[in-house]
């Protein structure tokens, strides 16, 4: 298994106590597995992506990304852990608005010190952003600026891609022109793929689908 949980558990503080979000989640993801994760606002999707990513520690359990288990790495081991086999798509973009559209594709692979130019060429001509890459993402549409996302996670050739809410912020045309876009580049990679969604027209594109409900999985 690529990614495991193993009966992860997470509360968060709030004015009577702690509120838990994640009760005990048991799961595994191979490689070249897709995966959708599904459930309503508030059911701990986000949380558990987090944990998965090594951005957010678990209560209790155990988180093994490559083998390796994220609680019982230190933060700069699981930072060094994340620039090299994981990577993250976000909702918002989240591209660095300072640099150029090049410069954001090449960020993640950078990081890693895996820069491949052919690699990323491909990825750019694939995602149609050949004339984009001196552009800021400012000027960039939201389609566009999501493409340059998708680039920049996979310009590393991360073995593990979280995806959260993906497409959320476009429109249903963009979105699904998107979404074959990445479904392509992530199945050349080899990568397994995790996306929170709460569409179901995106989860029934992957291989399996989990349905978090109450921090439970249903």
């Amino acid at each position: 298994m690529l990614l495991e949980f193993e009966s992860v558990q997470k509360s968060f503080p709030d004015s009577e106590g702690s509120v838990p979000v994640l009760r005990g989640v048991t799961f595994g993801l191979s490689a070249g597995q897709k995966l959708a994760l599904t459930g309503e606002s508030g059911s701990g999707k986000s949380t558990l992506l987090h944990i998965a990513s090594g951005l957010e520690a678990p209560d209790g359990g155990a988180v093994r990304v490559c083998g390796q288990d994220l609680t019982q790495l230190d933060d700069s081991a699981r930072a060094a852990l994340r620039r090299s086999e994981i990577a993250l798509i976000f909702q918002q973009f989240n591209l660095i608005p300072s640099l150029t559209v090049a410069a954001n594709v090449a960020f993640q692979a950078q990081l890693s010190g895996k820069v491949d130019h052919a690699h990323i060429d491909h990825l750019v001509s694939a995602l149609g952003l050949t004339d984009q890459m001196k552009k800021y993402p400012e000027t960039l549409s939201g389609g566009q600026q999501q493409r340059v996302a998708i680039a920049r996670a996979l310009a590393a050739k991360p073995k593990l891609l979280l995806a959260d809410e993906p497409t959320g912020n476009l429109d249903e045309a963009t979105a699904a022109d998107v979404l074959d876009q990445m479904m392509r580049l992530v199945a050349e990679t080899g990568a397994a793929l995790m996306v929170v969604t709460h569409s179901p027209i995106i989860a029934a594109r992957m291989d399996s689908q989990m349905h978090l409900r109450s921090g439970l999985l249903a």
